[in-house]
Order: structure tokens, then sequence, then C-alpha cells
């Protein structure tokens, strides 16, 4: 039984050592944030570390086609802008 819990202490540091991350990390799955970045992404339609520009020039693509002017709805055009906010605050500063 001492042999076994002294295994899986060793497998456990050896997991910390060689990923960064406890075994237990690897369970919970992308974080709520990286999920919301990762769908605005797909809405928008640009690719992960894309520029102010291209955030830009996808959020106006979309609202052109989900207007309320054009068929859409008002639901979908705050989608459209909150998915703009969110990669423009994920954005790093350049200053």
């Amino acid at each position: 039984m001492s042999r076994l819990l002294l295994f899986a202490v060793i497998a456990v540091l050896g997991c910390k050592l060689l990923t960064g991350r406890w075994p237990w990390d690897f369970l919970r799955g992308p974080s709520t944030r990286s999920q919301a970045l990762s769908r605005a992404r797909k809405l928008l339609a640009v690719r992960q570390g894309a520029s102010r520009d291209e955030i830009i020039d996808g959020h106006r693509r979309l609202v052109a086609v989900v207007h309320p002017d054009r068929g859409g709805t008002n639901d979908q055009v705050h989608e459209a802008n909150a998915a703009r906010d969110l990669l423009l605050d994920d954005l790093p500063d350049r200053n």
C-alpha cells in the first residue's frame, strides 16, 4: 500500500514538473474566459491573435448581415458587439 502511495506522489510531482500543471488541472478543461474568447472569434470569423483592424472588420461584416434592417434581431447585434468588445479587451496594450 505504501508503494502505491509513493508511486502516486511521484507521478503527481512528475506531471507538475514536466507540464507545469497539476494532473487534476487537465480534468477541468478550458476556462470560461477562454471558451468565451473562442466563441467570439468564431462568431466574428477571425483567427486567434487577430489585430484590432481584423476584429473590427469581422464585426462590420457580421453586423451587416444580422442588423435588424436586414432581417436580423437586436439580440444578434448585441451579441456581435459583445464579441467585438471581448476580443478588443483581450488585445495586449501596445503603448
